[in-house]
């Protein structure tokens, strides 16, 4: 017994002394050397921080995009999926009053033309970005109200999309903060 203790003891002390400095410390000097030096990616409207690009908020008015629900209230301090499966019935109930909305304030969409992002909640409940299908189906509602041409929401959506990273990993997004700060700054 005393030959499994002692080597395990020595192990933990190297994990403990490894994973708690050495990697702590390596992750620390990565960090600094990004943009913000690892406190995120900050979005600023005429010098004055206006949120975070990480972090989804909540935009209701039919002259912005929506992003997607969140069922944590945007609250970062918070952040947690609903817990609710596809087949519970309060979840069901929340989604179809979510469809029922958004089609209210987008006359002229079927219910079959609604990403599901935009009436599901995501797993952290502050996911930022939406997919580009997500963002035009929203495009006819904001030209509207706006007074502005279609065409160049779609070209200022085109704009914002970014692809997979390296071109390889993961959807093409647009971010809806930085998509509702450049729409005002269309006039």
């Amino acid at each position: 017994m005393r030959q499994h203790i002692l080597p395990a003891l020595k192990l933990t002390a190297v994990c403990i002394v490894f994973f708690c400095g050495v990697y702590t410390l390596l992750i620390w000097v990565i960090a600094q050397a990004a943009p913000a030096h690892g406190l995120g990616e900050t979005v600023s409207v005429n010098g004055k921080v206006v949120g975070y690009a990480l972090e989804g908020q909540s935009f209701t008015q039919d002259k912005y995009f929506w992003g997607r629900p969140s069922a944590a209230g945007y609250n970062a301090a918070g952040s947690a999926g609903s817990n609710k499966g596809p087949s519970n019935p309060d979840y069901l109930k929340d989604v179809q009053s979510r469809i029922d909305s958004f089609l209210v304030h987008n006359p002229g969409v079927k219910k079959e033309e609604i990403p599901s992002e935009l009436v599901t909640y995501s797993g952290s409940g502050l996911d930022p970005d939406l997919s580009p299908a997500g963002a035009r189906v929203q495009v006819r509602r904001i030209a509207a109200v706006r007074g502005l041409k279609e065409e160049k929401i779609n070209d200022l959506v085109d704009r914002l999309t970014e692809g997979p990273l390296v071109g390889l990993f993961g959807p093409s997004k647009v971010n809806v903060e930085k998509l509702n700060i450049a729409l005002d700054n269309l006039h």
